[in-house]
């Protein structure tokens, strides 16, 4: 695997950011026509103006992925409660895929938590991002389907949850 480095996203990237989340989504099947959502993956200005956004890149600064991370009771989290670390809109370029940045990168959001003495991290996945969700157990998250929730009725996400 190539070098990949995991940081907070700078300003210019946050357009390339935003359309690797699109065309992620869209290439595993999780967007359909649900073009509101797809304007909300690419405001990365605004979700980083109320969240933090992480930045995987490699060794030419090509972006890679990216995840948003928030705390309990910021504005871009939607299940976290005190005590609790939220990522979202964790995202792989499908050119990238395989090559382990989404597991960098979630790897980095629990880094966060354990630095901020934060003791768990949640997630909301979409029921059917199997992918994700053998890597989210593969790193030790467990379903927590108090989480579970439906922003939409046709969209029914997952929990899951690790303490660190």
């Amino acid at each position: 695997m190539s070098e990949v480095r995991v940081g907070p996203a700078k300003p210019g990237e946050y357009a390339a950011i935003g359309d690797l989340i699109v065309e992620a989504y869209t290439a595993g099947g999780h967007l359909e026509d649900e073009a509101g959502y797809a304007a909300s993956l690419r405001d990365v200005a605004g979700r980083a103006e109320v969240a933090e956004v992480l930045v995987a890149t490699d060794g030419d600064d090509v972006v890679l992925g990216s995840v948003t991370v928030a705390e309990a009771g910021t504005p871009k989290a939607e299940v976290a409660r005190a005590g609790e670390l939220e990522f979202r809109m964790l995202a792989v370029s499908p050119q990238a895929q395989g090559r382990g940045v989404g597991e960098e990168l979630t790897r980095a959001v629990v880094d966060l938590a354990r630095e901020r003495r934060i003791a768990r991290v949640v997630l909301s996945s979409r029921d059917r991002m199997t992918t994700a969700h053998r890597l989210y157990e593969r790193l030790g998250f467990v379903r927590a389907p108090e989480l579970d929730w439906a922003p939409h009725p046709s969209i029914p996400l997952w929990g899951f949850a690790m303490d660190v």
